[in-house]
């Protein structure tokens, strides 16, 4: 047993430190980067695209992250744009929300690793894995059973999960120890964060903890509520921006709202502006829910200014962001707050 606690101890010893683009300017590098070719050019015309959002005055911004950038070291970048206008609206996967921010803001860490390791080494020692980043599962657990204890505290029936990340964006005000965490200062900014498949993280293994302890009573998650209040900001925005990372459900939830509000009767325009970070690829029909281009056949995303950006995040994401914010165009933008039209 010692043993094992040394082990573990020497396996988290390294934590993964989030990159601040407030320290560093991509401004030139991005501007060469649109004379070259390729994967670079493209990059810069997402760059030029996204700093075009910020520009236009009527344009809501809209953050659709999927993937493990926040343990990977993207977490501040998220934080600084929410924190500086730059993002209106957030829709992401439970993970990104609770497994990473709320994690390390209830003061746990993610630890640099290698993906060249015995996995059940790893698991006999309590320890996730994802690819060369190590969480404490005990940690984790925490995690989830603080989750039980908000739900605990609150009314029992169907939330948003926009309704219930603002009642732990709520807690992290009282009882956080990392205070710059994406749901808080989203919450604090008014910001509304989307998880359109909540359960899908240790919120999930939290709610149903909830659930277990109140005898399959108690809170849940209303995923058409989610779908509903999120098209509300669609058609009450208007002019709308996407920033995409990663996929998967986040991207295509946060894309639908066009062709919802459409079904509701209401005349809501196509996403104005949208970029897309991905590694996906396009042969198999998937590009994690299609390309931008193709999303235009479905009345999604308008043609005339998308870029698709075929990288890995953590390599393109900080060029992009912290070229935003050099450029300064955020210090003119107005908060939406949306979080108040409900």
């Amino acid at each position: 047993m010692k043993r094992k606690k040394e082990l573990k101890k020497k396996l988290l010893k390294n934590p993964v430190e989030h990159i601040d683009i407030k320290s560093f300017d991509s401004t030139k590098i991005i501007k060469a980067m649109g004379k070259m070719s390729f994967s670079a050019r493209d990059l810069a015309n997402a760059s030029e695209i996204f700093d075009k959002m910020l520009r236009d005055k009527k344009c809501t911004t809209i953050l659709s992250l999927a993937g493990s950038t926040s343990a990977a070291g993207c977490m501040q970048i998220y934080v600084d744009m929410i924190k500086n206008n730059m993002i209106d609206a957030v829709v992401a996967t439970g993970a990104s929300i609770v497994d990473m921010d709320f994690f390390e803001a209830l003061g746990f860490k993610h630890y640099m690793g290698t993906q060249h390791v015995d996995d059940s080494m790893l698991r006999g020692l309590y320890i996730d894995r994802i690819y060369d980043t190590y969480i404490d599962e005990e940690e984790l657990q925490a995690c989830d059973k603080t989750v039980t204890e908000i739900a605990g505290k609150l009314e029992e029936r169907p939330y948003s999960s926009r309704e219930f990340i603002s009642e732990m964006g709520k807690y992290l005000k009282r009882k956080s120890k990392k205070k710059n965490s994406l749901i808080q200062t989203a919450y604090e900014k008014k910001v509304p964060v989307f998880c359109p498949a909540f359960s899908d993280s240790s919120a999930g293994f939290g709610l149903v903890l909830h659930q277990w302890k109140n005898e399959g009573k108690g809170l849940s998650i209303d995923s058409v509520k989610d779908f509903r209040e999120l098209t509300e900001v669609k058609i009450k925005a208007g002019t709308t921006g996407l920033l995409i990372i990663g996929g998967g459900v986040p991207k295509n939830f946060v894309q639908d709202t066009v062709v919802c509000a459409e079904v509701l009767g209401k005349n809501a325009e196509m996403h104005k502006y949208a970029v897309q970070i991905t590694v996906a690829d396009v042969r198999d029909g998937a590009c994690s829910s299609s390309t931008l281009k193709e999303a235009n056949s479905w009345g999604k995303v308008d043609s005339s200014f998308e870029q698709m950006v075929f990288a890995e995040a953590t390599l393109a994401l900080p060029l992009l962001a912290s070229y935003a914010y050099h450029k300064g165009s955020w210090k003119k933008r107005k908060p939406r707050e949306w979080s108040k039209i409900f």
